[in-house]
């Protein structure tokens, strides 16, 4: 007697067939992928660890750094530390807390809590610190912001908002208030300039300076003599116009 299977049946055994090639395939698969992605993964952690593909970028870049932490094309520096020399060779140095680097973007740094060391002209120092900052190492331009403290070893001190620098040229602009302590006084302006390397420093806008009072000088010293009493002129020699000899005449008779 020849058996009849119906077509749900038919159906049934066909997508069982299917899938169980489907999970035959796939561990197939599985079986060369597992192992071929831990050898690539092992290799691309010996070629970090041991060739370093960042030091070919860093070299490039007068950066000293303590640790450096890579997320995707950004570097994280920490305490990174930057020299330099402006165009007539004087030195200038930059200090962060931390700096970041894309590495599709080399040239450029965004620095957090930093400092900038600057030599000017008259061999003076000018310190900027700064919460933020934005540097151009190619072009050695240096934009601040927030929290900006200006000062130099001559006395001078200044509060601004915002700040560029070219570390190269030895300038300083900024085209926001800023409130300056002179050493005798205060002055604040909408705009400030420092030309020339420190040489000239102009303030524009609104330019309101207080000067402290100075004290009142002190009176001359008296003199010893001033109290001495005058003494009478002889007649005598008043008349020949030649005066008097002392007389050297011993006060004891004869």
């Amino acid at each position: 007697m020849n058996s009849v299977q119906s077509p749900t049946y038919d159906t049934r055994l066909e997508a069982r067939f299917a899938a169980a090639a489907r999970h035959s395939r796939m561990v197939r698969i599985l079986r060369i992928a597992v192992p071929a992605v831990v050898l690539m993964s092992l290799a691309a952690i010996v070629s970090v660890s041991v060739f370093n593909p960042f030091r070919m970028l860093l070299p490039k870049l007068p950066i000293d750094a303590d640790n450096l932490v890579v997320s995707g094309t950004k570097i994280t520096m920490e305490s990174p530390h930057m020299a330099g020399y402006t165009t007539d060779r004087r030195p200038y140095e930059v200090w962060a807390k931390t700096a970041i680097q894309d590495v599709t973007d080399p040239d450029h740094l965004d620095l957090n809590i930093l400092r900038a060391k600057l030599l000017m002209e008259d061999q003076s120092t000018l310190t900027l610190d700064a919460k933020k900052g934005f540097m151009n190492t190619k072009d050695q331009l240096l934009d601040l912001h927030k929290d900006i403290f200006l000062q130099t070893s001559t006395g001078y001190e200044a509060r601004l908002s915002q700040a560029s620098v070219d570390m190269g040229k030895g300038t300083v602009t900024s085209d926001e208030h800023v409130d300056v302590k002179l050493t005798n006084g205060t002055l604040s302006s909408d705009r400030l300039r420092i030309t020339g390397s420190g040489e000239v420093i102009i303030f524009e806008g609104n330019v309101v300076m207080h000067l402290d009072r100075l004290p009142p000088p002190d009176p001359p010293a008296e003199s010893d003599t001033a109290s001495a009493e005058p003494v009478a002129p002889d007649p005598a020699s008043a008349r020949s116009g030649k005066p008097r000899s002392p007389s050297h005449k011993s006060a004891n008779p004869k």
